[in-house]
């Protein structure tokens, strides 16, 4: 037992270390992130605009979600931050719509993480219009009233925006980042240019960079 401790405290470690040889100091354009071609225009002011393009059963978006929260809220007044559910095909649509439902409903920062975990943890679909008020009633949301939001046109309408947002900024896989509607990083991006590493080393990278492009953004309000 003590030999197992020893050797998961030098993992630790060693994984520390390799996250922090691994993290890009300097990011370059191409390499840690990409710049798109047409910045994107934000609403959010002075402050810098952080967008995650997420979807609910990706198992890489859950995986980032505890260090992304965390990373938020350190960045805290710096910026402003938001959130796009993606659907790359239609039957991705209805995930879409579960959120800006409960975004609708006040119940997001309730239930966003439970949507999560039911999906990754407890191993549950959440994929249709079925199971997806399955998933609202069983969290104690009145399955009536939410089918009535969830089908309403301004939760289609997001839903629509969101198709336009992807088009935008170009996303062809999550989790991905945008920063001030003009800088794009991500895990995957990251991973081109410091190798195939363990997921918590890239998360780190990607987060690292994200900080940097944030204070390059800042600098030029």
């Amino acid at each position: 037992m003590r030999f197992l401790k020893h050797l998961l405290a030098a993992v630790s470690i060693g994984l520390l270390a390799a996250g922090a040889q691994a993290t890009p100091d300097n990011p370059q354009s191409g390499v840690d992130y990409r710049t798109l071609d047409k910045a994107q225009q934000t609403d959010s002011g002075k402050k810098v605009e952080v967008t995650e393009f997420f979807w609910y059963s990706c198992p890489h978006c859950h995986a980032l979600e505890h260090d992304l929260v965390a990373w938020v809220k350190k960045q805290g007044d710096n910026i402003v931050f938001k959130r796009v559910p993606v659907a790359f095909r239609d039957s991705m649509v209805p995930q879409q719509k579960l959120y800006y439902t409960l975004e609708a409903m006040g119940k997001l920062d309730e239930l966003h993480g439970k949507v999560f975990s039911t999906i990754h943890v407890q191993k549950q679909r959440t994929d249709t219009d079925a199971e997806i008020a399955e998933f609202a009633a069983k969290n104690g949301i009145d399955k009536q009233k939410f089918l009535e939001v969830y089908n309403s046109f301004g939760v289609q309408s997001k839903a629509k925006r969101a198709a336009q947002l992807m088009q935008a900024y170009q996303i062809d896989g999550v989790p991905l980042l945008a920063i001030d509607g003009r800088y794009l990083t991500s895990p995957s991006i990251v991973s081109q240019s410091i190798g195939n590493k363990p997921e918590p080393v890239l998360h780190a990278a990607t987060l690292q960079v994200a900080d940097w492009l944030v204070n390059k953004s800042k600098q030029g309000k």
